[in-house]
């Protein structure tokens, strides 16, 4: 026994590794909890109810460039036509760097909301998880009630995206105004009767409109990084606040979301299409669900094997399979298939809860004379 121990310790981690079944049995006896041993005794897996930091959290982070004009150098009216065109163009430059200076207010003032809501949101969650951390009841209604003041956070972030979205739309229409700008002060030197001042104020315009040009195309691009760490991060934290809310029904933390790491290497391609169902024969499953009694506490365990599978191979797909017991006459089989199916949509939306893409789990049914209670049954692809 002691031999077998040894080599079953030293076996890498694999579709063929002795994967975590979850037991319906008796709570007085071995829990679910305790029957996913190989996935307890993997080293490097975190304990159950470690709070674990979000991947995602850093992509929050927002730009600091502060983008304030220089102001236009004044100057004398020459009577020339060249020296009109001048002044047109000095009067023009100067209300697009008030639009410029309006622009660059707004985003500090949004960016000044979202660093707001984003602390205040982050200490709502944390206050959960500690909470969660300690085991709690479950539907704890004072959790409810942060849960809900997060949720709120966010969709004031979300917003504050939006607003962030039709500034830089605002932004691009500066971008294009300081393009003509500049081109138009190109044109006036090569137009006749113009003396040597007008070219010289020509010279200066020029370098404050390239420098205008040059802060708004940075302005631009900042506001435009910024908007996309924002969208990116509003969506991966809906779909923690999605697995915070099962583990608040449950009265127990998780971690993660199953989506940090299973979109990690999925293939734009592979987006939307729901994976056919496969022949499991022969296979080893990675999680075995027994439902012979009521409410089995299976969330804990499938999260844990789910998610250490993922953190091994992030585009991994898997089959769910609802096994019902072939004995009993074919009244009694028809009857145990369908709640079968019943348990395997239950643990289908478990797995959504958590965070897994539903277009990677591919579901399907059998009936097996080997069960004696129906079982649901989680295989690596």
């Amino acid at each position: 026994m002691l031999g077998a121990a040894l080599l079953l310790s030293s076996c890498s981690f694999g579709e063929e590794a002795l994967w975590p079944s979850l037991s319906g049995e008796n709570p007085a006896g071995a829990s679910a909890q305790d029957n996913v041993q190989p996935a307890s005794d993997w080293p490097d897996t975190p304990p159950a109810g470690t709070l674990a930091q979000a991947p995602a959290a850093e992509n929050s982070k927002l730009g600091t460039g502060n983008f304030e004009p220089n102001g236009v150098t004044a100057g004398a009216a020459t009577g020339t036509f060249v020296g009109k065109k001048v002044v047109e163009l000095r009067a023009e430059l100067k209300r697009l760097q008030s639009a410029v200076s309006q622009h660059n207010t707004m985003l500090q003032q949004m960016r000044a909301r979202i660093v707001e809501d984003s602390q205040r949101y982050h200490g709502t969650i944390a206050a959960i998880k500690s909470r969660l951390q300690v085991g709690t009841t479950p539907g704890n209604p004072v959790l409810v009630q942060q849960f809900n003041s997060a949720q709120a956070d966010l969709d004031r972030i979300s917003n504050d995206s939006g607003q962030m979205n039709k500034l830089a739309t605002a932004v691009s229409g500066d971008s294009t105004m300081s393009a003509f700008l500049a081109e138009s002060t190109r044109a006036a030197f090569s137009v006749s009767g113009a003396v040597d001042e007008d070219h010289r104020q020509l010279a200066i315009l020029e370098d404050e409109v390239n420098r205008t040009v040059v802060l708004i195309e940075r302005l631009l691009t900042e506001l435009s990084d910024d908007l996309r760490r924002q969208t990116n991060y509003v969506a991966t934290e809906r779909s923690n606040l999605n697995l915070l809310s099962a583990g608040i029904k449950g009265g127990e933390i998780y971690g993660a979301s199953l989506i940090n790491r299973a979109m990690a290497s999925v293939a734009a391609s592979d987006f939307g299409r729901s994976p056919r169902a496969t022949d499991t024969s022969g296979r080893r499953p990675l999680v075995v669900i027994r439902f012979d009694r009521n409410n089995v506490p299976y969330q804990q365990a499938l999260y844990n094997a789910v998610s250490r599978v993922l953190e091994r191979r992030p585009n991994a797909i898997f089959d769910l399979v609802a096994v019902a017991p072939a004995g009993g006459g074919p009244a009694r089989v028809a009857l145990n298939s369908n709640k079968a199916r019943r348990y395997a949509e239950d643990v289908l939306r478990s797995l959504v809860e958590m965070g897994l893409p539903p277009t990677r789990v591919a579901v399907s049914a059998k009936t097996s004379r080997t069960s004696k209670t129906n079982e649901v049954h989680l295989y690596l692809r």
